[in-house]
């Protein structure tokens, strides 16, 4: 099953389906396809093709589109719904999670590696947050919060300034200054605006009070946005997540900031940058700085509790 979404790179993908479609008729395998008029009908067709259990279940598009095929894999309870295979032809502009597993960005490559059928299992971060913002929120975990929903992400969560970040990008900065300058443009836009709180944290059952943040980075992959690569000491077998933890910023210290994200070497710790290790992450209501997103998009706000999947992910690679 292809899940296709012609919107991905500003509708520029849907020029690539005649060569996908050639391809696969020419390599002669049996297949169907689904085109997605929005990101809801990406996860409905995952859904839906997991529960009649196909072969292989590939998301044709950008991160969103690759990120709501990845959700329709699980339950709530982190349990893969089949034994179904995930492939990913991208068609987007910030192939973070191809980066990240080596699938090629090239359609005709990326054709290739999906036909040899190879796989490796890889790890999936889950997440509880609220759907909706609401001050009656502040300071209560996601167990109090009627309206919480369950999701899965594959690259990196971010709460904060990251995910203030998500919605200011995906308006449409980047399809006018590419992707890299789009993100860091916005990326300056909205440290100069953003206005830090306190907030608690719950790190593996232990509970850190933090004054000044500025922005959570829970990731599984070294990518958490367009150039900023996080290098970090986690192997594949290790259910952890790494945490870049941002907090007591201020001008002066931007340009070493920013310098050390977009850099790709080790982190060392600093007074306004610190990178942990946890399996089990939560983080308590906010109503001033309650913005959630992962792999890319805007997602939902705190209070919101992340931790490992039962199953991983199959993934051809």
């Amino acid at each position: 099953m292809f899940i296709i979404n012609p919107s991905s790179h500003s509708g520029r993908s849907r020029k690539k389906f005649p060569l996908l479609i050639r391809l696969l008729d020419e390599a002669g395998i049996d297949y169907e396809y689904k085109i997605t008029k929005n990101i809801d009908d990406a996860y409905r067709y995952s859904l839906e093709a997991n529960k009649n259990k196909l072969d292989v279940i590939t998301a044709v598009g950008g991160d969103g589109t690759i990120n709501a095929v990845l959700n329709g894999f699980y339950d709530t309870f982190g349990k893969r719904i089949s034994s179904s295979k995930f492939g990913v032809i991208y068609t987007g502009t910030s192939p973070d999670f191809c980066k990240s597993y080596g699938i090629p960005t090239n359609i005709k490559q990326a054709v290739t590696v999906l036909l040899d059928n190879k796989s490796r299992f890889v790890k999936v971060g889950k997440i509880i947050l609220s759907r909706h913002n609401k001050i009656e929120n502040h300071g209560l975990s996601i167990d109090k919060i009627p309206d919480a929903q369950v999701k899965y992400f594959a690259c990196c969560a971010n709460i904060g300034l990251g995910a203030s970040l998500a919605r200011i990008a995906n308006k449409g900065v980047r399809k006018y200054l590419g992707d890299f300058a789009g993100t860091f443009f916005s990326l300056l836009k909205v440290i100069l605006s953003y206005k830090p709180g306190n907030i608690t944290e719950i790190i593996d059952g232990h509970t850190v009070n933090i004054s000044k943040f500025y922005n959570l980075s829970v990731g599984i992959t070294p990518f958490i946005a367009s150039g900023i690569k996080i290098q970090h000491k986690l192997n594949e077998d290790d259910d952890r997540f790494y945490c870049l933890l941002v907090k007591n910023l201020s001008l002066l210290k931007l340009p070493g900031l920013l310098r050390k994200v977009y850099s790709g070497k080790p982190i060392k710790t600093t007074s306004y940058l610190f990178l942990h290790y946890a399996r089990n992450i939560e983080i308590e209501g906010n109503y001033k700085n309650p913005d959630v997103e992962f792999d890319g998009d805007p997602a939902g706000f705190l209070p919101c509790r992340i931790g490992p999947v039962e199953d991983r992910l199959e993934l051809i690679s």
